[in-house]
This record gives structure tokens, sequence and C-alpha cells, in this order.
């Protein structure tokens, strides 16, 4: 079970803009991305993120992991997101 570290100066408005003061680089995430991320900024496990999404929206929960791993794949490619 992954537990993950948001880098504290980052941020996501309601509307899923987000910014890297660090950089200047801007990232849009969508509904379930922003989700994802603020779960993820609150301290929660990969375990933890699934049975939220999946209780909330209409996907299985092997769907949902492999869409979770993807995008938290990207935020570690963009240095968004650091495992712990």
């Amino acid at each position: 079970m992954s537990k993950f570290m948001i880098p504290a100066n980052l941020a996501v408005s309601d509307t899923g803009f987000l910014f890297m003061p660090s950089t200047g680089e801007t990232f849009t995430l969508n509904e379930i991305g922003r989700k994802i991320f603020k779960l993820l900024q609150l301290g929660k496990s990969e375990d933890e993120v699934v049975t939220d999404i999946c209780g909330n929206y209409d996907v299985d929960a092997g769907t949902c992991r492999k869409d979770l791993d993807d995008f938290v794949g990207q935020l570690k490619n963009y240095s968004l997101l650091n495992e712990i």
C-alpha cells in the first residue's frame, strides 16, 4: 500500500488549475483528477483513494486502480508527487 506526498507549495483550485511556483508550470485536472489529487494531499493511500472513487463514481475497482496508477505515474513524471 503506497502513500504519497504532494509538495507543500502545490495547490489545486476548485476548477482544476494546478500551479507549480518553483517552475511556473501549470496543469489542468479534470473532476476526478482533482478529487484524487486532494485525497493524496490529505495523505490517503492508494487503497483509500480507490475505495473513495469507487464509492462516488460508477467505476469498478480494477479499472480505478489501473487509472490511478497511470495518473500517479504522470504526477511523478512532472514532479508533482513523491512516494513516501
